[in-house]
């Protein structure tokens, strides 16, 4: 697995994760809206010649902490709006803080929502978290050795979130029994799994 590193800027992050393009390029985008995300109207131009017109939200990317006390990995229970319900999570958050490199926002994102410190904090793997319209990058991150530290909650959903722990055997089986449904999540849980495995 990857050890944690300075990281590059969010352009560089994309390059190399995916193939140069087959022949579609950009070749204009008008925004749409600015604001925690930015939407723009793209025009790309196709393989054939044609053209192509999609609507693509831009964020600055995120991470997410598998963070893992003995057999246990600590998941959050916390309102989501778009859902209009909970989902058991994993701790996250988005990289909106400049100047800070991915490794530097799953410490800081830790802390606020588990209220936890780690020792070790190893790079899992990345991912685009919904290529079909998002640009958003997401870095996971593996932390051990954990100890308390005061929790900064940031906002309503962080402030009455609850907190939980739970085997990972466990936790693996409730993605199998739909009780985790979150894809950030299940993907940190899978890769936490194997890498402690090997």
């Amino acid at each position: 697995m990857t050890p944690v590193s300075a990281s590059p800027g969010a352009a560089e992050d994309r390059s190399g994760t995916a193939s140069s393009g087959g022949g579609f390029r950009k070749l204009s985008e008008r925004e749409i809206h600015a604001g925690r995300v930015r939407l723009t109207e793209s025009v790309f131009a196709t393989p054939d010649g044609g053209r192509m017109t999609r609507d693509v939200v831009h964020l600055r990317g995120a991470v997410a902490v598998v963070a893992v006390d003995g057999d246990d990995v600590v998941l959050l229970r916390q309102y989501r709006t778009p859902v209009e319900g909970e989902l058991l999570e994993i701790p996250a958050g988005t990289r909106d803080v400049g100047g800070e490199d991915p490794a530097g926002t799953a410490r800081r994102e830790l802390a606020e929502e588990a209220g936890l410190a780690c020792e070790s904090l190893e790079q899992l793997g990345t991912f685009f978290n919904s290529p079909g319209f998002c640009d958003e990058l997401t870095h996971v991150f593996l932390a051990t050795g954990l100890s308390e530290v005061p929790r900064e909650p940031d906002g309503a959903e962080e402030e009455w979130m609850t907190i939980d722990r739970v085997g990972l055997d466990e936790a693996i089986e409730m993605i199998g029994r739909g009780q985790i449904r979150d894809a950030k999540t299940i993907i940190g849980l899978l890769l936490a799994q194997r890498r402690l495995a090997g």
